[in-house]
């Protein structure tokens, strides 16, 4: 069973960086993506970033890319997220999730494409 623990988290203010982990304290299975989604207080979780590695890609959105950096490694089910400039709209709980499927249904930008999903850590930025 893979249990995804997220760290990282915290409360900053406008402009800083946080560097979030998302570890495996269970049985090590090959992911064939992994993921980053976030969901604010009386907001619907929305996709943050996510990798795929075969074939490899990565997947960022319009309001992330250039700020946010998702690495990690499929085979160790570890998954890590560097925010810098950070905004007050980033603030959220992010949740880091895995697929261990080979094959997919939906898309990996999609919460359904994901088996295993952490607790969540949380990220305030204040401006």
């Amino acid at each position: 069973q893979v249990q995804l623990v997220e760290s990282g988290g915290g409360s900053v203010q406008a402009g800083d960086s946080l560097r979030l982990s998302c570890t495996n304290s269970g049985q090590t299975v090959n992911s064939y993506a992994m993921a980053w989604f976030r969901q604010a207080p009386g907001k619907e979780r929305e996709f943050v970033t996510a990798i795929r590695w075969s074939p490899f890609y990565e997947y960022y959105t319009d309001s992330n890319r250039g700020r946010f950096t998702v690495s990690g490694d499929g085979a160790k089910n570890t998954l890590y997220l560097q925010m810098n400039n950070l905004k007050p709209e980033d603030t959220a709980v992010y949740y880091c999730a895995a697929r261990v499927r080979p094959y997919q249904y939906y898309s990996d930008v999609v919460g359904l494409s994901y088996e295993y999903w952490g607790q969540g850590t949380q990220v305030t930025v204040s401006q």
